[in-house]
């Protein structure tokens, strides 16, 4: 085995600042949250849970977690006003005080190393069954340095079932080990596409498809080398250092040169 070593090139990972994030509420159409500040996860519960046995520790049990969170930013959807506890009475005419409308939440937080800076990759964190606590407001007089208001809102979520594991409100997608195709997938029921408006996916979908075989993928890394990615049926290791690839799609042009396309 070889010795370990620190702070090789392109490991210094780290995580930076937050974007794409896009509400979703039952019935209605995923939409853009522009003016995004931050999601600060807050998990509640987890702590160490203690068990004695005349008088020395006999367990040390974790207890259960769930997710938590503060959203700020500077602006929301106008659908965002059912969560936030006001509806439309009239066309301009607002109610507040009125039943807070559960709702879902994705955004993504950037993934940064020491060769391609903050463009390396990108985590999609995914939030189901939330629901929103506005914190308190200051309405102040306007003075020389004029700054815009900051919402914020303190959010609990209620667990949703995904079949084998335990309840949970938070799905972390992550670029890196994700295949593109599957990601590529999950970002057009995310975003949306030409055909099929944006929403969030449950947890049983997102195995479903992570779990199907989308066959081969090349892709092209726009530095001279590519990258080729598929199950073992189709890419097998014949030594250390040389692979092969099978593939029905795969063109001979001469005695050592092919084209590949995906499947």
């Amino acid at each position: 085995m070889p010795r370990l070593t620190w702070d090789d090139v392109g490991t210094r990972f780290y995580q930076v600042g937050v974007d794409r994030g896009v509400l979703y509420m039952p019935s209605v159409a995923g939409v853009p949250w522009s003016g995004l500040i931050s999601v600060d996860e807050n998990p509640i519960g987890g702590g160490a849970r203690p068990y004695y046995i005349d008088g020395e520790k006999y367990l040390n049990l974790s207890a259960r977690e769930e997710f938590g969170a503060t959203i700020t930013a500077y602006t929301y959807p106008d659908e965002f006003g059912e969560c936030d506890g006001t509806v439309t009475v009239r066309s301009g005419m607002l109610l507040a005080q009125q039943p807070r409308t559960s709702f879902g939440l994705s955004y993504r937080s950037l993934v940064g190393n020491d060769v391609e800076g903050a463009d390396h990759a990108y985590k999609i964190h995914l939030i189901y069954g939330a629901l929103a606590a506005p914190t308190a407001s200051s309405n102040k007089t306007i003075d020389s340095s004029v700054a815009p208001w900051v919402f914020s809102w303190d959010i609990t979520t209620k667990p949703a079932a995904l079949t084998g594991y335990k309840l949970s409100s938070h799905v972390i997608l992550d670029s890196r080990d994700l295949q593109a195709g599957h990601l590529a997938i999950i970002e057009d029921i995310l975003y949306g596409n030409s055909t099929d408006a944006a929403r969030l996916p449950t947890f049983d979908e997102l195995v479903t498809i992570l779990d199907t075989d989308i066959g081969f993928e090349v892709v092209d890394n726009g530095d001279g080398t590519w990258t080729a990615t598929g199950s073992d049926a189709y890419i097998s290791m014949l030594s250390s250092n040389t692979f092969q690839i099978s593939v029905s799609t795969a063109v001979p042009i001469d005695a050592d040169t092919y084209t590949l396309s995906s499947l």
